[in-house]
């Protein structure tokens, strides 16, 4: 549920995504702030690791070390209508559809992710987002923040696989305000 909320979805998305009450998320997330003792602005920029995650397990990279961002590993391309899109790019330009969740469809680019999005009109800002792969999300979170890199939020994990891998991101813009993300993905 916090990496949901670090993840910038309101309480009522929450709610529909784990299919529970609107009240139960507000009770949780009510706990969450109590053992942190953070109000919610600040959950946001939490940058502790779930006890459950792979994460925790792996000894972390000095973050001393020089920031060096990894290949591009995802574009995010927002759209209208998820199953028109979705249709036009794997029957129109031949693309591999990895998956749909929702209002949300990936694709492999020869190892780049493409990502539809259908988000709202009124979310809608007509710019890409290139996610940059990282082998330690933590260590580059820290080292681009010394840099004077303001995050959106602390790294979060925003997709668990069927084999355990995790998918982590942080959102940061660069000076003309284009939102651009660390990614990484941990394997078990």
């Amino acid at each position: 549920m916090l990496d949901r909320l670090r993840h910038g979805m309101s309480n009522a998305v929450i709610a529909r995504e784990r299919q529970t009450s609107l009240d139960a998320v507000k009770f949780h997330l009510d706990n969450i702030r109590g053992k942190l003792h953070a109000h919610r602005a600040a959950l946001k920029h939490w940058t502790g690791i779930p006890r459950g995650s792979v994460l925790r397990r792996r000894k972390m990279a000095n973050t001393m070390e020089q920031v060096k961002l990894g290949a591009i590993g995802q574009v995010a391309v927002v759209v209208k209508d998820i199953s028109r899109a979705e249709a036009f790019y794997r029957d129109v330009l031949g693309m591999t559809h990895m998956y749909t969740f929702g209002q949300l469809a990936f694709f492999d680019c020869g190892g780049t992710r493409l990502f539809l999005d259908a988000l709202p009109e009124a979310q809608r800002n007509g710019t890409s987002v290139i996610y940059y792969r990282v082998p330690d999300i933590h260590a580059a979170h820290a080292g681009l923040q010394a840099k004077g890199v303001i995050f959106e939020g602390a790294p979060h994990m925003i997709f668990e696989h069927e084999d355990g891998t995790e998918e982590w991101m942080a959102f940061f813009r660069d000076p003309d305000e284009n939102l651009l993300a660390l990614m990484s993905q941990v394997k078990p």
